[in-house]
């Protein structure tokens, strides 16, 4: 496990830390024990303000420190490019892009690395890339061979915090589910398959009520595929919450022990039922509220309203009625 850390001391005197984790080589599934990896070597070109960057690296803790603005977030982000999604800032693919390079068609940003664990190297990378179409678009590759960018959560698994998730127990639950499910990324890698899969059918759905084609097969259809995939995705944030669970109680530590749960319609019937009858039901519920759904122009009930809940076991509190040192504490933890 490799810890990076980024420090910045700013004029008022106050520390900006961003720490990232390269959790495994090969997630882990089922609640099988991570797998120590390290970053070897890193590679940039045209990232954010690198127009090249060759790093070789320790595998023991890595410290950045240095003046505001010179990139040491950066390199951090172009990690956390190595795993799917959007990063660490949730940045669009042509924000990384550096400046000065933008109109250039052959000056697309790129991040490669080697991955160092017991199973040997891994070499990956993750580059802008264009469509059949010309759009952009997200390319990786693994040990030179072409890959999809949600393969990469099979080789490796980040996690990060930042100064801006202090306020996770604060903010509202769409925040907690993003971070819960990177938490379900690491230990399960066909999620995001899954919660991208439920999303695109949920915004279908949505568009074909506000055109007001309400064809009942094609909806169906597509409810059908909802309740298939919003089943598997809440059952997938048990199971990781389960595994996880059992960790921070064996785990030793100062850090508070918090008690984690998933709050939600599909979770609250999967401790009941068997999940094939928790689908039938989700796809029942989902043809019940089409008029309602249709009028407030949102979907009432799924695994898109579900939310991580965290109590301060030793203090039996909600961490959002923690104090502002508690709940980063039990953030880290």
């Amino acid at each position: 496990r490799t810890r990076t850390r980024c420090t910045s001391q700013c004029p008022c005197g106050l520390v900006e830390r961003h720490n990232l984790l390269l959790a495994q080589e090969h997630a882990p599934r089922h609640g099988d024990v991570a797998t120590p990896c390290s970053v070897g070597r890193l590679r940039l070109n045209n990232f954010r303000n690198y127009a090249r960057l060759s790093l070789d690296l320790s595998a023991s803790v890595v410290v950045l420190s240095g003046s505001n603005g010179t990139g040491k977030t950066n390199l951090m982000e172009a990690i956390s490019f190595l795993s799917p999604g959007r990063g660490l800032r949730r940045a669009r693919l042509r924000e990384v892009q550096k400046a000065d390079t933008v109109d250039d068609p052959n000056g697309g940003w790129a991040v490669a690395a080697t991955i160092s664990g017991p199973g040997g190297p891994v070499k990956i990378s993750s580059y802008l890339g264009k469509t059949n179409k010309g759009k952009d678009c997200r390319l990786a590759r693994h040990d030179g061979a072409l890959a999809q960018p949600a393969c990469l959560s099979q080789l490796v698994g980040v996690q990060w915090l930042t100064p801006q998730m202090d306020r996770l127990f604060l903010e509202g639950p769409s925040s907690r589910r993003r971070f819960l499910d990177r938490l379900v990324l690491g230990l399960d890698p066909n999620h995001s398959r899954r919660v991208g899969a439920y999303e695109r059918n949920l915004r279908e759905r949505a568009k074909l009520q506000r055109g007001g084609n309400c064809d009942p097969a094609w909806l169906s259809a597509l409810e059908a595929r909802m309740a298939a995939d919003g089943v598997a995705v809440a059952a997938a944030r048990k199971e990781a919450l389960a595994c996880l669970q059992q960790f921070l109680v064996e785990a030793p530590g100062r850090f508070p022990r918090p008690e984690l749960a998933v709050e939600g319609r599909l979770e609250s019937w999967l401790d009941v039922l068997p999940a094939v009858e928790v689908e039938s039901r989700f796809a029942v519920m989902l043809a019940d509220n089409r008029r309602r759904d249709c009028e407030a122009r949102s979907t009432g009930e799924g695994p898109h309203r579900s939310d991580l809940v965290v109590i301060h076991a030793g203090k039996n509190r909600p961490a959002a009625q923690c104090s502002t040192g508690e709940q980063k504490a039990l953030l880290i933890s």
